[in-house]
């Protein structure tokens, strides 16, 4: 599925010298190399302030908490993605209320949304998930939370880079998320997250609250949490922050390619579903996902091919056993739950090779054929 080597072999004197430079400093925690990227950050995606915390996870509750989400609201988000999205508004004391996914996109369907908020649940805040790399459609939930006073928060977990109509994911809601966990597109060597906004009062509350809800050593206005960035990880960033948009453009010629091989070899014709690309936006391939039928038997096959493949993700949330309580049951999403049956992750990073996409490729058609 994935090959970290082959980047670090092109600018692993770069990153040793940037760890190297921490050490020397001994300065690891909130050290000048965080508010370095933190500022390279924000200019990336657009914002005026962009604050590192220790994961995506913790950048969810951030986000969700500093964005005035509070114990007893509601938030809506999809029951298709990673678990986070929904522990995070767990974490905040609030309730998470699902609502079913776009099947072109995969993304949380607005009008799902809609039809909650127009059917009288009293909503606080939507997450939408900007899954695999796509932006969710920001016009329509840009719409309800006009019509409905909503607060929007974005999930970007997987979406560095990626924009809506020229826009950048980070900047579309009052406040995003984003995880560099080492598989993302902007990836550290550990864990590590990033809170993104245009607000002022998000943005220090959310520095309040990464450091034990302190804003002056050791007076603690309210509870927070550890959650630094670490510089190590920080310095990293900064160095693959600079060569993240040829990686995003070389994800999408990857996928073109994917596209017109799965094309020639008749695959659509066979039942395989390609990625859908929405022209209002610019999708960065996080993951190049197909739906194919047979899935698990496909998956089969090419694992025995030593070709690796993913499940993004094999159980929808509202069936997940630790989130029973939040009173969902098979069938409630059909949307979800067939995408979950379906879903497929091919091999996707910018150095995969073209002759590499053509193996993969050619065992589907040859499991097909």
């Amino acid at each position: 599925m994935l090959d970290f080597s082959r980047q670090f072999a092109t600018i692993r004197e770069e990153i040793l010298a940037a760890v190297d430079s921490v050490l020397s400093s001994q300065r690891f925690i909130l050290g000048p190399e965080v508010e370095t990227f933190e500022r390279s950050a924000a200019a990336a995606c657009g914002v005026p302030h962009a604050i590192g915390c220790a994961s995506g996870t913790d950048a969810l509750w951030l986000a969700l908490a500093a964005a005035g989400v509070e114990p007893g609201d509601a938030v809506v988000t999809s029951p298709f993605s990673f678990f986070a999205s929904v522990s995070s508004i767990l974490r905040c004391g609030a309730r998470p209320v699902l609502a079913d996914i776009d099947p072109a996109t995969f993304n949380l369907s607005p009008q799902a949304v809609g039809d909650l908020l127009r059917g009288g649940e009293k909503i606080k805040a939507i997450l939408p998930v900007h899954l695999y790399g796509q932006c969710a459609d920001w016009d329509a939930f840009g719409a309800l939370r006009d019509e409905f006073g909503v607060v929007l928060v974005e999930d970007a977990a997987q979406a560095f880079g990626a924009d809506w109509r020229g826009v950048k994911a980070g900047a579309l809601g009052a406040a995003a998320a984003f995880s560099f966990y080492p598989t993302k597109n902007l990836a550290a060597v550990g864990d590590a997250g990033l809170v993104t906004t245009a607000s002022e009062a998000i943005d220090e509350r959310v520095r309040s609250l990464r450091a034990h809800g302190m804003k002056r050593r050791y007076y603690h206005d309210e509870v927070g949490w550890n959650s630094r960035l670490d510089t190590v990880q920080a310095a990293v960033l900064e160095v693959k922050l600079k060569y993240l948009p040829e990686g995003n453009a070389a994800r999408r010629r990857l996928a073109a390619s994917y596209g017109e091989m799965f094309r020639t070899a008749g695959l659509v014709e066979k039942g395989i579903v390609l990625p859908f690309d929405d022209a209002r936006g610019t999708h960065v391939f996080h993951q190049y996902v197909i739906r194919v039928p047979k899935r698990d038997e496909l998956r089969a096959f090419l694992t025995e091919r030593k070709i690796g493949t993913e499940i993004y993700y094999p159980l929808p949330l509202h069936l997940q056993v630790s989130l029973q309580d939040l009173g969902y049951k098979a069938g409630d999403f059909p949307e979800s739950e067939r995408a979950a049956a379906e879903v497929l992750a091919l091999p996707m990073y910018p150095e995969l090779r073209v002759d590499e996409q053509e193996i993969v490729v050619g065992a589907i058609a040859e499991f097909f054929g």
